[in-house]
C-alpha cells in the first residue's frame, strides 16, 4: 500500500472506532467528498416554489378503492369474476407493456378472481366533492388542500414497488439514487447544523438511497427520541465537550499535516467540515425533537392525546420542526413488518381500519400545522403506497397485490387545492384517464423544488427517460 493511501485509510479508521461516538455519521457526510462524481452548485435550476418535501408512506399497499378512490361499483358486480365485467381487459395496454405482472387465470382462461365489494362507505368533502373513504375523515376534512391524483401505476407486483415508488426502477433492475437523494444531491443546505434528508419508520427494502452518487446522499435514520435520536450519535460513555473538542482538534491536525504533505488532496477541507457537522449535529437535533416548547392545543392537533394516533403523530410534528428549521427532505414509513402493515390479504375491514385510524389524524393535523404557520406553501406533502389493492378477493376477505392502478395525494409548495386529477375505470382496475408512472410524481416534486432531473445527470451513468418523468402540470398552480 502506498503511503497516500495508507494514510487515507488510517485517517478513516480513527473517525470510525475513534471513541467519540460519531463514527458512523462522521464517515456518511465524510464519504460525500471522496465520491468521484461532479458537485453541483446547490442552487435551483427555476425560481423553485418549494424548499422542502414530507413524503408519507404507507407501507405494504393501501386500498385505493377503500381510501381515495372509492368505487360503488364494486358492490354492483360482487361475486363476478373480473372477466364477467365490461373491464377484463386492459384498456390502455401501452402504460403496462413493461408490466412484470402475470394474472392467473384458470384452465379455461378466464380470470377466476371474484369480485370483492366495498368495505367501508365514503362521502364527498369540501367545495371540490371529493369522494373520500369514512375511514379518512381527518384527511377529507382537508380536501381542498390536496391534490387527488387517481390514476398512478407501476410494474412491479410486489413490495418491492416500495423501491420503485422512490427509486422509478423495478427492484429487479441495477439500483439508482432514489428521489431524496438526488434532492439531496441537488440543492444546498438550508440548516448547516441539521441532516437535510431523514428517514423515519420502518424501512425493509433498499436501506440506502444514494447509490451511485455515493452514501453521503442517504437518508439519516432518525427516532422520535430526544434521548439518542441518532444511531450511533451517542458516546459510549459520558465524555465532557471540552474532551470532544480535543478530539476534533486532533482529527483536524492530522488532517492538516497530511495537507501538507499531500497538497494535491482536495477533500481534506471538506471532510474537516464535515465532521464538525456530526458533532453539531448531536446537539441541534434531540432540540428539534423536544416538544416541550409545543403548546397542548398543536400536540392535540397530531393526536398525542390518543394512543392509537400518537406513535404517528410524534413523527409528524417532528417533520414539521425539521422543516420549520431548514431540513429539505423527510420520509416516514407507516407500517412494520417486511412488507408493511397494510398488506390486508385477509381482514382487510378490521386492519385497514386501525391502521386508517393511526394516521387519519395526525397527517390532517400536518396539514393544519403546516397551513396556519405558513408553511404549506413552501412545503410539499405527498401520501402515498407502493401499489393499490384488487378489486377482487383474496381468500375470504382480502384483497391482493395490485400494480395497475392505484391513487396518491400530493399538498403544499406550489400544489393546487382541491384537485382529482386522473381516473381508474369502474372498478379501480386500470389507470384509463392520464395515466402516471411513479416517476411523474419525482418529475413533479422536482420541478416545484427548482431543479431539472436533466441537469443532474451523472457522466457514466445510464438514464432511461422514465428515470426522469414528466411533471404532472394539471395539480400544479
Amino acid at each position: 500500500m502506498n503511503q497516500d493511501n495508507s494514510d487515507f485509510f488510517a485517517r478513516r479508521r480513527f473517525l470510525q472506532f475513534g471513541g467519540f461516538g460519531l463514527g458512523s455519521i462522521a464517515l456518511q457526510s465524510l464519504l460525500q467528498a471522496e465520491a468521484a462524481i461532479p458537485t453541483p452548485s446547490g442552487k435551483p435550476h427555476t425560481r423553485p416554489k418549494a424548499k422542502s418535501v414530507i413524503v408519507l408512506f404507507m407501507r405494504g399497499g393501501l386500498s385505493h378503492v377503500e381510501s381515495f378512490d372509492p368505487k360503488p361499483a364494486l358492490n354492483k358486480y360482487q361475486g363476478k369474476s373480473i372477466g364477467e365485467t365490461p373491464y377484463a381487459e386492459v384498456l390502455n395496454p401501452d402504460h403496462f407493456k413493461d408490466l412484470r405482472v402475470v394474472v392467473v387465470n384458470d384452465a379455461n382462461g378466464k380470470q377466476r378472481t371474484k369480485i370483492f365489494p366495498l368495505q367501508v362507505g365514503s362521502r364527498k368533502y369540501g367545495q371540490s366533492g371529493a369522494e373520500i373513504s369514512d375511514w379518512f375523515p381527518h384527511i377529507g376534512s382537508c380536501a381542498d388542500d390536496i391534490s387527488i391524483i387517481r390514476s398512478m401505476y407501476t410494474t412491479d407486483n410486489n413490495h418491492g414497488a416500495q423501491v420503485q415508488f422512490f427509486s422509478g426502477r423495478h427492484m429487479l433492475d441495477p439500483r439508482v439514487p432514489t428521489i431524496g437523494a438526488w434532492v439531496h444531491y441537488g440543492l444546498g443546505s438550508l440548516n448547516e447544523n441539521l441532516p437535510q434528508f431523514i428517514t423515519m419508520g420502518s424501512r425493509f427494502f433498499d436501506l440506502r438511497d444514494g447509490h451511485y452518487l455515493g452514501p453521503a446522499h442517504d437518508a439519516v435514520t432518525l427516532k422520535v427520541d430526544p434521548k439518542n435520536p441518532l444511531a450511533f450519535a451517542k458516546p459510549e460513555e459520558e465524555i465532557s465537550d471540552a474532551v470532544q473538542r480535543l478530539g476534533f482538534g486532533l482529527v483536524n491536525q492530522l488532517d492538516r499535516l497530511t495537507a501538507e504533505k499531500f497538497p494535491r488532496d482536495p477533500a481534506l477541507e471538506a471532510r474537516i467540515k464535515s465532521y464538525e457537522l456530526a458533532y453539531r449535529m448531536q446537539t441541534a437535533v434531540p432540540e428539534v425533537i423536544d416538544f416541550d416548547e409545543e403548546s397542548e392545543a398543536t400536540k392535540k392537533l397530531y393526536g398525542f392525546d390518543q394512543k392509537e394516533t400518537r406513535p404517528f403523530g410524534e413523527q409528524l410534528l417532528a417533520a414539521r420542526r425539521f422543516v420549520e428549521k431548514g431540513t429539505r427532505f423527510i420520509q416516514i414509513m407507516h407500517g412494520t413488518g417486511a412488507a408493511g402493515s397494510w398488506d390486508q390479504h385477509s381482514e382487510l375491514r378490521k386492519n385497514h381500519a386501525a391502521n386508517a385510524m393511526q394516521v387519519d389524524r395526525p397527517v390532517a393535523g400536518l396539514i393544519k400545522d403546516l397551513k396556519q404557520r405558513g408553511l404549506l406553501e413552501s412545503t410539499i406533502v405527498v401520501f402515498a403506497t407502493e401499489f393499490g389493492r384488487s378489486p377482487g378477493s383474496q381468500g375470504a376477505d382480502g384483497r391482493d397485490h395490485h400494480p395497475f392502478g392505484f391513487s396518491l395525494w400530493m399538498a403544499g409548495g406550489g400544489i393546487k387545492g382541491g384537485q382529482v386529477h386522473g381516473s381508474t375505470d369502474e372498478l379501480g382496475f386500470h389507470a384509463v384517464e392520464s395515466p402516471h408512472y411513479v416517476t411523474d410524481v419525482h418529475a413533479t416534486i422536482m420541478k416545484q423544488l427548482g431543479l431539472d432531473p436533466r441537469k443532474l445527470e451523472i457522466p457514466g451513468h445510464k438514464r432511461i427517460d422514465r428515470d426522469f418523468g414528466d411533471p404532472i402540470e394539471e395539480i400544479l398552480t
